[in-house]
């Protein structure tokens, strides 16, 4: 058996290198691929290793227990892969040997941290060899063979390695059973024609032992090496490990914590789990994708296909581990190369994100707790009296009968009917919340939602084919199998029946884990492999059933053991549809449990979070990475949901709040009311002002969201997507971009009145007045006293803004005003869409206004590169110029002399020009 690459001074003789991207067919057995760079490194590790190991035995008086073999010796700490990742088992020598792996202690780890594993693979142990490989139209199948068993039951011998070259800068490879279908993840993807024509990627091979070496053509980077540890494919166990290119990883949700991962030995677990948001808990959603920065600035992206129970155990080699319970390995790999690049090959693949509607982007209210329809209207007067924007009010599952599903309490939620009427007078919307668990316990004939999905047969089974009972809000229920096409149907036909009382605008869908206040069911679950596998991923609750439904759960399109990460992806799709089908309209939908690819059907809300200074750092963290992960109409709870806010804590975080590409305040049942009307008036007015300052900049925010759902951009962005070769800017998120232009710098901190902020190289201008700050790359501390939220304009930007009004329906019949931030070169560059903001697939029909705004030698132009009858209902008023240098003599529109203002920080503005947005113009100043 050959040993493992990585760990070994390669032969040069046995190197075969593929100038084409691709591996030739080989000769005969035994043949390695093409050798790589990075062994004189790797021996300097291991003379290192060794010696330390020496020293250990000779402080320690000797290693406890017998010398490890030389073999084990020569793997370094950082490189040595969990061969025993179980949990809560102690790993014993003889345990470990007994998986043919070596076994060293290392000294404990810090409390709450993982560790050194101290059972490893050594260089030798058994894995695939590559058999054959044949060229294709697309690419390569190859065959895998395992000649002696691994230590999982159902091990499978032979695999089928198939690899397409998609695109330039798109790589597909997928292994799976050769013999015997598997389950595999139900996700429309694209299927290409043509293999790629010039890849800037070059993929080869090692034949024995199997293993993957995908590298950058122009820098040479290896970005993925599986050869570091084997490879692995058993029924219920699937592992692949490679080394990583450099520490700055991103992804893998969905967890709380810092943007930026830490490889100390960490592992992130992916399975769909009702609980408050927690360190190292695995959370609501999964997303097995992550995207890495290489040295240099560089960038790439790899996704797992794969919807069973999955972690990733990260290490410091810097190295990676994928291990799920199910289905197949289908990895894509995205080349970028520069991280915004990265995100739009990702969502070529998993679909790109819906056109939210106007209103989506407005002031949203909710709490669990206002106890009636009244006072939900009193809320929502309250609002008006002080005209704070707000464009749409909702209710939590206190407005619902028992908390059942699609009824009305008729006793405190009467009025709710005349409430939603009244909302949609004033150019509001109203949504509610809908749970997936349905009241199983009404008397026969008395409860419709349950009754007739037990007529078609539309619930979770258990294994003996009865609908499995678990026990949420309303008390015992059944849960919906979203994946049966007909219950579709029976949502849509629930929804209009309760939409012809109440009709609603959006829908809030919850607890779609699905949650369950139970372990499994009423039942509990039964033995067997499903419930209870060969091996189960570090998941909150150590079972798979913990705080849901069971594993072995029947659903039409398979076992819920492979689908459990997938039911929140599918309500959504079943409620888009059906919203849809009832309004006519773009859907508005915020889902707790996602999945890659849902951002086609709904946003996300960052779940149960709490009235903490911690929660608010974190939600930024949480917000970015739904941006990498395709879905960016997202947001947090707004001043926290559990726990009672502080009026200060509640001020910094509408601030922050209003920022969230989905903002919402939002807050639990008896504690006391955190909307903007119950605060002093200094309070209150700085709510009021974030707000007025986030419709303002409505008309740049659904500029970024069409160019999301057209070609995957983020809305909501790291710094370091804009400036990837400042390293100052990877590990920042504390801090975040709107676009490419707009910088948000929030207070984070109680009792200060100064923020620290990092400000990225070039001229940047302060929002409100148009100074400028000339920036090397540095901290800089800025005033932020409680009224202040510090924005700032990247140059060469043009931001399109408006009047604000209390509503966006009010806002967008106001007149535009457009901000200029002038490069150093004194040129800029905006846009803007423009739609009558609700009507379905506006940009695919053609019925929207597109403009593009262009700043060169002392010249704005405006010019129309799509026009539609909307556009002529607003018109441009203002054109504000950050970065004039010296004061105009003039001014000419379109050639005529027109009156203008000059400040002092070099801010010119142009007002009254009333011209319409159908208008193409020029403004020139001298």
């Amino acid at each position: 058996m050959k040993s493992y690459q990585k760990l070994r001074t390669p032969q040069p003789a046995a190197c075969r290198v593929d100038e084409e991207g691709a591996a030739p067919v080989p000769a005969g057995r035994g043949k390695l691929a093409p050798c790589w760079v990075g062994s004189g490194l790797l021996v300097a590790a291991v003379l290192l290793s060794t010696i330390t190991v020496w020293v250990l035995q000779q402080v320690s008086g000797g290693w406890l227990g017998p010398t490890p073999p030389p073999k084990c010796l020569l793997v370094p700490e950082s490189h040595r892969f969990d061969c025993y990742p179980e949990r809560h088992v102690v790993v014993t020598q003889e345990l470990c040997e007994s998986r043919g792996c070596c076994f060293i202690q290392s000294p404990p780890p810090a409390e709450g941290k993982q560790g050194v594993p101290w059972c490893f693979y050594p260089p030798d142990f058994p894995s695939y060899t590559l058999e054959s490989l044949n060229q294709t139209a697309l690419g390569m199948v190859g065959l895998l063979v395992r000649r002696e068993k691994a230590y999982y039951p159902r091990d499978i011998e032979m695999l089928r390695l198939d690899v397409e070259f998609e695109t330039d800068t798109r790589l597909h490879i997928k292994i799976t059973d050769a013999a015997n279908p598997r389950y595999e993840v139900p996700l429309n993807v694209p299927r290409v024609t043509k293999r790629a024509e010039n890849p800037i990627y070059s993929l080869n091979f090692s034949w024995d032992p199997f293993g993957v070496l995908l590298q950058r053509r122009e820098t040479g980077t290896v970005l993925l090496n599986t050869t570091v540890a084997p490879l692995i494919f058993a029924d219920q166990f699937l592992q692949i490990s490679t080394s990583l290119p450099s520490r700055f990883l991103y992804g893998l949700g969905e967890h709380r914590g810092s943007l930026l991962h830490s490889l100390d030995w960490n592992t992130l677990t992916l399975w769909a789990r009702d609980v408050s948001p927690t360190e190292s808990f695995n959370l609501y959603g999964a997303h097995p994708f992550y995207l890495l920065v290489e040295e240099g600035g560089d960038a790439h992206g790899v996704f797992l296909l794969n919807s069973n129970a999955m972690e990733v155990a990260l290490q410091p080699a810097p190295g990676l581990t994928w291990r799920t319970i199910g289905g197949v390995l289908d990895f894509y790999i995205f080349l970028g190369p520069d991280p915004n690049m990265v995100i739009q090959q990702y969502q070529q693949v998993i679909g790109f994100p819906a056109m939210p509607p106007l209103w989506a982007l407005g002031f949203h209210l909710c709490r669990w707790g206002y106890g009636s329809s009244n006072e939900t209207w009193q809320t929502v007067r309250a609002m008006r009296n002080y005209q704070i924007p707000q464009d749409a009010q909702w209710n939590d599952i206190d407005y619902m009968d028992g908390y059942r599903d699609f009824t009305l309490d008729s006793q405190k939620f009467a009025s709710l009917p005349s409430l939603v009427e009244d909302l949609h007078k004033h150019g509001q919307r109203y949504v509610m919340i809908l749970d997936p668990g349905i009241s199983s316990t009404n008397p026969r004939g008395s409860y419709w939602p349950f009754d007739e999905g037990l007529r078609r047969g539309l619930f979770l089974n258990t294994t003996q084919g009865q609908p499995l009972i678990g026990q949420v809000w309303p008390g015992f229920t059944a849960f919906a199998d979203f994946s049966n096409p007909d219950t579709h149907q029976w949502w849509l036909e629930n929804l209009q029946h309760f939409h012809a009382h109440v009709p609603f605008d959006g829908l809030w869908i919850d607890m779609n884990e699905p949650s369950n206040f139970m372990d499994g069911s009423e039942e509990g679950c039964p033995p067997g492999e499903f419930d209870s596998p060969p091996y189960t991923p570090a998941v909150l609750g150590d079972s798979l059933s913990s705080k849901t439904v069971c594993a072995s759960a029947k659903q039409k399109a398979s076992v819920h053991y492979n689908l459990h990460n997938l039911y929140g992806l599918m309500e959504a799709k079943a409620t888009a549809s059906a919203l849809i089908q009832i309004r006519g309209k773009r859907p508005f939908i915020i889902s707790r449990s996602t999945f890659p690819s849902q951002g086609q059907y709904s946003g996300h809300w960052l779940g149960d979070n709490h009235s903490q200074w911690k929660d608010m750092y974190y939600s930024i963290p949480g917000l970015l990475s739904f941006s990498l992960f395709g879905i960016p109409l997202v947001g947090a709870d707004i001043c926290g949901f559990s726990g009672s806010t502080s009026e200060e804590l509640c001020t910094r975080w509408m601030q922050l709040g209003a920022f969230y590409p989905f903002a919402r305040n939002h807050n639990t049942q008896n504690e006391k009311a955190q909307d903007p009307t119950v605060f002093s008036p200094a309070a209150r007015t700085a709510m009021k002002d974030v707000l007025l300052t986030r419709y303002s900049l409505l008309p740049f925010l659904y500029t970024l969201f069409h160019r999301a759902h057209v070609q995957g951009d983020t809305v909501a962005r790291p710094l370091f997507f804009e400036f990837p070769r400042d390293v100052a800017t990877l590990g920042l998120d504390r801090q975040f971009l709107w676009g490419r232009s707009l910088l948000v710098t929030p207070v984070l901190e109680p009792g200060v009145d100064s923020v620290t902020g990092y400000i990225p190289q070039g001229t940047w201008y302060d929002f409100y007045k148009g100074s400028s700050v000339n920036s090397s790359g540095e901290i800089l501390k800025m005033s932020a006293p409680l009224d202040h939220l510090n924005l700032h304009v990247r140059e060469g930007s043009i931001l399109p803004t408006q009047k604000p009004g209390t509503t966006s329906e009010a806002t967008r019949e106001n007149p535009l005003r457009l901000i200029v931030a002038l490069s150093s070169s004194a040129t800029a560059w905006g846009d803007l869409f423009w739609d009558d903001g609700e009507s379905l697939d506006t940009f695919e029909r053609g019925s929207y206004s597109y403009l593009v705004f262009n700043v060169t030698q002392n010249v704005f132009t405006s010019t129309i590169l799509h026009a539609s009858t909307e556009a002529t209902k607003v018109t441009i008023g203002t054109l504000s110029i950050f970065g004039v240098q010296k004061p105009p003599s003039k001014v000419l529109l379109n050639g005529q002399e027109k009156p203008f203002s000059y400040l002092d920080n070099q801010v010119l503005t142009v007002s009254d020009l009333g011209i319409s947005l159908s208008q193409g113009f020029s403004l020139q100043w001298l």
